[in-house]
């Protein structure tokens, strides 16, 4: 596959007119394939739905390589925005990188969004995580973790490799969102795995000791890695998401 050529499991997905909308938001180094199959099942419930594909995303990690974290905002803005326009009710859904792009739309739009729904919400780093800075001065990447799934046999998209400028961009964007968490202010329901071997489970801790909603539900999840929506807890996932969201809707 040549850059710039967008996998078809890596296309983005629009779909339903209700007046109640979900934006999903997919994370670093995957695509919307992560997210397809529950923004497939929050529109067949009558919800109007996006998914984008975030610049850099589907297609080649060198192509992921000439991008930064504010072009992946700037493309999670326009969706949100145009969500906004079209619908009396937005609810933000993010998975890893995705959930901290969904923290900062939800500071910057606080009187806006209906809720958040983050699966594994990306704000701190492992140790080893702390080698990606240095080591981006001297290489262009390095092998994936993309694929932290613990149910054999699932399709799995990711790149193989990790483009280390955009990692140390997003890592500066993790800065940016845990100094304005005290400004979400909207229901949350959060997504734990019991393993996850890309964010530590710590960050989620962070997280609730620093947004100022009162409205904030954990869901552990026990059988489930880093990327649960594909993992063996992905119905209980679907299951929760469509009760916050109709408990959440006016």
């Amino acid at each position: 596959m040549t850059p710039m050529q967008v996998a078809e499991h890596a296309e983005p997905l629009h779909l339903g007119q209700g007046r109640i909308a979900v934006l999903f938001l997919h994370g670093f180094n995957s695509s919307p394939h992560t997210l397809r199959e529950w923004a497939q099942l929050m529109a067949d419930a009558g919800y109007r739905v996006a998914l984008p594909r975030l610049p850099g995303h589907g297609t080649s990690w060198r192509e992921l390589e000439a991008t930064r974290w504010q072009d992946w905002y700037a493309c999670a803005e326009r969706e949100l925005l145009a969500l906004l326009e079209e619908s009396d009710q937005v609810f933000v859904v993010g998975h890893s990188m995705g959930g901290t792009l969904a923290l900062r739309l939800a500071a910057h739009y606080r009187d806006r969004l209906a809720g958040l729904v983050l699966v594994n919400p990306a704000l701190l780093l492992y140790p080893f995580q702390r080698i990606v800075p240095p080591a981006s001065r001297v290489m262009a990447s390095l092998p994936s973790r993309a694929h932290d799934i613990a149910r054999p046999g699932v399709p799995r998209h990711g790149y193989d490799r990790t483009p280390l400028a955009p990692a140390v961009s997003m890592f500066r964007m993790f800065s940016d969102v845990r100094a304005s968490l005290d400004l979400v202010y909207c229901p949350t329901l959060i997504f734990r795995s019991a393993t996850d071997h890309v964010v530590p489970g710590r960050s989620t801790d962070y997280l609730l000791a620093h947004l100022s909603s009162t409205d904030i539900t954990v869901q552990e999840l026990p059988r489930s890695y880093h990327v649960a929506t594909l993992d063996y807890d992905q119905e209980l996932i679907f299951g929760r998401t469509l009760d916050f969201i109709a408990a959440h809707s006016h």
